[in-house]
């Protein structure tokens, strides 16, 4: 920037955008002292070296302000882990299917695990079932990233969410969840009709 610039000729942009062409550093730096604005340098790896006549306190700030922007709009894709058992019951399937279907309509991974204890390790068949099951019904909204894959004592799948998903999908999900929690439960659960 201004002074610090060693090359002996460079090309000069103005602040309009206009190329002044190839100036000697000292013309280029008087131009930028004149219009009371900085010469920077901009490509240092270019032949002559390209320079622009800016005002670089403004130009630092709105480079900060877009990083700031994309810092902000960027989404962490977090991995999610939902555990379960081979001989799940129907409810609570479904309980964990809300919950996978929620995690990939946030737009995180979930990782599907199922562990096995004593003598059930004969009946990794009925895992890969049921895991497959999931990914089965919630081909909508994700693809597999792992197949159901053993290791020591439990069997896992990586669900990834698909890319683009129709907002309103994601707004019907959430809508039945709000419908969900709107009604109210009874106190003795489902003894009362």
């Amino acid at each position: 920037m201004n002074e610090r610039i060693r090359a002996r000729e460079v090309r000069t942009i103005d602040d309009d955008g206009a190329q002044l062409g190839i100036l000697v550093t000292r013309e280029a730096l008087r131009i930028a002292q004149e219009k009371g604005l900085d010469l920077v340098l901009v490509a240092a790896d270019a032949n002559p070296p390209v320079c622009k006549i800016m005002d670089y306190g403004r130009h630092k700030f709105e480079q900060e302000k877009k990083n700031r922007e994309a810092r902000r709009k960027q989404h962490i894709v977090s991995l999610k882990e939902v555990t379960l058992s081979y001989k799940i019951g129907e409810h609570d399937y479904q309980v964990r299917f809300r919950a996978i279907q929620r995690f990939l309509l946030d737009g995180d991974k979930v990782k599907v695990t199922i562990r096995f204890r004593g003598r059930e390790m004969q009946h990794q068949a009925l895992g890969v079932n049921v895991l497959m099951r999931f990914a089965r019904e919630l081909t909508d909204i994700c693809t597999i990233e792992r197949d159901p894959r053993q290791e020591g004592r439990t069997l896992f799948l990586i669900l990834a969410p698909k890319k683009g998903i129709a907002p309103e999908k994601r707004d019907a999900v959430k809508q039945d969840k709000a419908v969900q929690a709107a009604t109210p439960a009874s106190p003795l659960g489902d003894l009362v009709p």
